[in-house]
């Protein structure tokens, strides 16, 4: 009986509790929120324009079809947290590894190391040995069940080490070697290259493709490939002999776009192609340009916001250009040769590019000028000029400046870039680490190595939001910096060249130097 009444006096206040809230429901008027619709793929299209200072250029547009479709999409494909698969991993080249570490980094340590063969045949510029040279940038995945099943079923020369997680570089020996993440062992057969390699493979964010430039003929003919990574197969070689320029080396390392891949090329032009399965390419058009009656070539990679991209070249042009029409939107000269891959960062809704050139044809003695630039137009925002000198080594010439792509600074050096620059003999520090103002172009501070530096800075980020910028110089040395203030946290000596730019994945890198040897290293605190 008294648990009757207790449901019943329950029921009773559920009852009340229900009116009230309906009458208050009734009483209040609905609110219909305002939707606003996602912006169309035109809306968000860059306008086909071309300012006045296109006229510096002489340039045609090769297009194979007469009706070409303009880019599919803007998404970055490359911007998942499994995948690391073009040099500085994203479209805007932003090196947005997402390097994290607990604490204050105390240590460097080697969790493995990988040696190369030493590439011997003699090639116009020498012998080039082994392990990867300037950009070789090591690719990663993780892949899924579905992408190892393909892998095992395609043919591919795998190994019993072959597992969910691999890295891809190719070597200055002519081949591309595969390895487990975790343990360094090989995970497949090495894949011929044909001849050196020195720049970033890149993979294909939708197709199982793998893209290798090479950079210096052991043997005929020079150009770019492509393969199947499921079956190791070449899909593709290209060389162009129309270009404006006869060096057919491609150092840059090809990003797709919109559905198209762009690959710019050490002949003097900018390539668009369709792709296939299995490494299949498709030339759709090309742009060709001169200026001042030169040919240049481009070594950096395509940096792309939306539907243009951006690049520099050896004779110091930077170009955006209209990816859609490959037509040229703008062009500024910087001082000299310019390697290095621009960088762009949206800053208060706006995009920014940052690049810097060497000091090569101005002589022995020059400035290596540092520029933001504003992506849509090109106006210079600031610059910013660093003293370096061209010197003569002997058996070869070492140029001044710039030549790694610099580092967008976070947490709580969200206001920085952080660059490696060559002084030479023009300062006691051989090569610097330099941390500049992304808002006024101002030098806040160096760090000083015992020699140059051509390795693009990584960076990681504590849970507190502190920022360390890894880096490495021409003796062998790595350093781990607080990007707050420059302090050295660790460095280790590794006793070679380190030329090529690491890939981060957590709180390890891996990287390979001149020589033979690739290492996977762990930031430690």
């Amino acid at each position: 009986m008294k648990r009757r009444l207790l449901l019943i006096v329950q029921w009773l206040i559920l009852l009340t509790a229900c009116s009230c809230q309906q009458k208050k429901t009734d009483a209040t008027p609905a609110v219909v929120e305002e939707v606003t619709p996602a912006p169309t793929l035109e809306e968000l299209s860059l306008p086909d324009t071309a300012y006045a200072s296109v006229a510096d250029m002489r340039y045609v547009v090769e297009n194979v079809d007469s009706m070409l479709r303009p880019l599919m999409y803007y998404d970055d494909l490359y911007d998942r947290p499994d995948r690391v698969m073009t040099f500085r991993r994203t479209l805007l080249r932003d090196a947005s590894f997402n390097g994290h570490i607990e604490g204050t980094p105390k240590e460097i340590e080697v969790a493995w190391s990988f040696e190369t063969p030493y590439g011997r045949a003699e090639t116009k510029f020498g012998q080039w040995g082994g392990g990867t040279g300037w950009t070789g940038q090591p690719l990663y995945a993780h892949w899924t069940e579905a992408e190892m099943d393909s892998i095992r079923n395609g043919g591919a020369p795998l190994t019993a080490d072959f597992g969910p997680e691999e890295i891809m570089v190719g070597s200055l020996c002519g081949e591309a070697f595969f390895l487990n993440f975790e343990t360094g062992k090989p995970s497949r057969t090495a894949l011929d290259l044909h001849n050196v390699v020195k720049g970033t493979m890149s993979m294909d964010p939708e197709l199982m493709n793998l893209y290798v430039g090479q950079g210096v003929p052991k043997g005929e003919p020079l150009g770019c490939q492509a393969f199947s990574l499921t079956s190791h197969q070449r899909g593709t070689f290209f060389q162009d002999p129309r270009a404006w320029r006869g060096w057919q080396a491609f150092d840059s390392s090809p990003i797709v776009a919109g559905g198209y891949l762009f690959w710019p090329g050490e002949n003097g032009s900018l390539f668009k192609f369709e792709r296939q399965a299995n490494g299949v390419l498709r030339r759709v058009s090309t742009l060709r340009y001169r200026v001042n009656g030169a040919a240049p070539g481009i070594e950096s990679s395509l940096c792309v916001y939306r539907n243009y991209g951006f690049f520099s070249d050896n004779h110091g042009n930077i170009v955006g250009v209209n990816l859609n029409t490959m037509r040229p939107v703008w062009h500024v000269k910087n001082l000299d040769d310019s390697d290095g891959t621009i960088v762009c960062r949206i800053e208060d809704h706006t995009p920014y590019l940052y690049s810097a050139c060497e000091v090569d044809k101005q002589g022995t003695q020059g400035r290596c000028r540092f520029l933001k630039l504003k992506a849509l137009t090109g106006e210079v925002v600031w610059e910013s000029f660093i003293d370096c000198n061209r010197v003569d080594l002997g058996s070869k010439i070492l140029d001044g400046g710039m030549y790694a792509t610099p580092l967008l600074g976070q947490g709580d050096c969200e206001g920085l870039i952080f660059a490696n620059i060559c002084r030479n003999s023009a300062h006691p520090d051989r090569g610097q680490l330099t941390a500049i103002s992304t808002s006024d172009g101002q030098v806040r501070y160096t760090v000083g190595y015992g020699n140059f530096c051509w390795t693009s800075p990584v960076g990681f980020t504590n849970e507190k939001g502190e920022f360390f910028v890894f880096t490495a110089d021409a003796n062998g040395v790595a350093y781990v910096v607080r990007g707050k203030d420059g302090e050295v946290l660790c460095k280790k000596a590794m006793g070679a060249n380190f030329e090529s730019s690491p890939c981060v994945v957590g709180n390890s890198l891996v990287v390979g130097c001149r020589g033979t040897m690739i290492y996977k290293l762990r930031v430690k605190s």
